[in-house]
């Protein structure tokens, strides 16, 4: 091919895409078609994803192992149940992005492996738990169709609702044995789970709920003036807020509650509520030199800020144009990528800025590798 001919046919199309482009009114219109087909970010995932399963998952009991190595009976006992919420999160998230047949028969082992190893009912005795659990299977049930992804998120739902008392004022119990203790971590996520049964399936009692719930924790566990969640009142029986507990887990349990009722009413006070907690996290919880998100110890710790991330993920896309938000989260995957790695393999620890330890909680390893599916979903979207 001559060089003249290889110019037009370089040009001509490039120059109907700017014509569109000013056609339309929007001057990025050209750029954006070539940065959607970017796949940097989902390829990051998917190598995550594998990572995560060669080094946690258990095909026997069909269940994750609660560290990578792990150690006798440290591999399965305690059992970590609303982690496993996540994971199957996570398999959703994958399958959503793929649509490979792996991601959907791993959601249906984990939905084997869990049951069994909750004695065959999908309750326990944490309502924070059962809320996870919930919106887990009502997103398989959203990706797959199998309705009995349907009834166990209807189910979990239907004993989550019997954690409501009038003590504190109202709102959701923590646990079935200590029903005067409310916390954030069973309510915004239960209001998360009733917004979301309420968009799929019509109920406005769903809606309801979604917005009583809600407003219990606004008016109790948020304050005023900040945005800041406050994790949970009248923990030691005196009546008093955990105002010295603040942990990113409830600020996006709230940023996706706010979200989700949004969506649910269009009611523009519930973005701006999320966005103010959003703004608070940025500010407050993220290092002021650095960007990077907190690390909050191991166990459950590890797990929080995969939470904030996945909720933030969310406002972006009801609240676009924020560079702060978005700068943030592309700073922390960027840092994860780069310095979180264990020897250069996907496998995420406690920071998202140093390699893990020898010992790598399957916790952390969730948190790090939602934030690539938050990544791989925007980037996939357009908004990166």
């Amino acid at each position: 091919m001559k060089r003249r001919n290889l110019w037009i046919w370089i040009t001509v199309p490039v120059a109907v895409l700017t014509i569109a482009a000013a056609v339309f009114g929007k001057a990025s219109w050209a750029e954006g078609m070539f940065q959607h087909r970017s796949s940097v970010w989902s390829e990051r995932a998917e190598l995550a994803q594998d990572e995560l399963s060669a080094s946690f998952w258990d095909g026997k009991r069909k269940l994750y192992n609660n560290a990578s190595p792990c150690i006798l009976q440290l591999c399965t006992d305690p059992f970590n149940y609303w982690w496993l919420a996540h994971v199957v999160d996570l398999s959703v998230d994958g399958y959503l992005r793929t649509g490979a047949t792996s991601y959907k028969e791993r959601i249906q082992d984990l939905y084997d492996g869990i049951l069994s190893r909750n004695a065959g009912v999908w309750p326990n005795d944490y309502y924070d738990d059962m809320a996870w659990m919930g919106l887990a299977w009502l997103r398989a049930f959203d990706a797959v169709g199998d309705d009995k992804y349907k009834a166990a998120a209807l189910a979990l739902w239907e004993d989550i609702k019997g954690g409501w008392n009038e003590e504190m004022g109202g709102g959701i119990a923590w646990r079935k044995e200590q029903t005067d203790y409310k916390n954030a971590p069973a309510n915004a996520p239960s209001a998360i789970l009733a917004a979301r049964l309420y968009a799929r399936f019509g109920n406005k009692d769903d809606l309801a709920w979604a917005e009583r719930i809600y407003q219990w924790e606004k008016n109790n566990l948020v304050d005023p003036d900040t945005g800041l969640v406050w994790d949970g009142m009248n923990r030691n029986g005196d009546g008093l807020i955990d105002k010295d507990w603040t942990f990113t887990y409830n600020q996006g349990t709230f940023i996706g509650a706010g979200v989700e009722l949004y969506r649910a009413t269009k009611k523009d006070a519930y973005l701006e509520d999320a966005a103010k907690t959003a703004d608070y996290a940025a500010d407050r919880m993220a290092s002021p030199t650095t960007g990077m998100l907190p690390s909050e110890g191991d166990g459950d710790g590890a797990l929080f800020k995969g939470v904030l991330v996945r909720y933030w993920g969310e406002l972006v896309r009801e609240k676009p144009g924020n560079e702060k938000w978005l700068n943030l989260l592309r700073r922390n995957a960027e840092s994860l990528w780069e310095q979180g790695r264990k020897n250069d393999r996907p496998l995420f620890g406690l920071s998202w800025s140093q390699t893990p330890d020898d010992v790598v909680p399957l916790s952390a390893d969730i948190s790090g590798t939602a934030l690539l599916e938050v990544m791989a979903s925007l980037e996939k979207q357009g908004w990166l």
